[in-house]
């Protein structure tokens, strides 16, 4: 009997282990899911503020040939 909870409790250890084991790696593959999201957040707010800088700058160059028309020919 002794023999046999000895066997019952080294397999029940043993699936433990692997189940650590399992939930490491899903862990690992959740926390690279997270650093790619990350980098794909990133990238999109760099592309926007991109996008907002010539905006800008069209605005500015829009600004200033409404200012050269209005002091045009007078």
């Amino acid at each position: 009997m002794i023999r046999q909870e000895q066997e019952r409790l080294r397999e029940t250890a043993e699936s433990a282990r692997a189940a650590s084991e399992d939930a490491r790696i899903a862990a690992e593959a959740a926390r690279h899911a997270v650093v790619d999201a990350v980098r794909a957040t990133t990238d999109a707010l760099n592309a926007t503020l991109e996008n907002m800088s010539v905006v800008e700058e069209m605005r500015r160059t829009l600004r200033e040939i409404k200012d050269v028309n209005k002091l045009g020919p007078n």
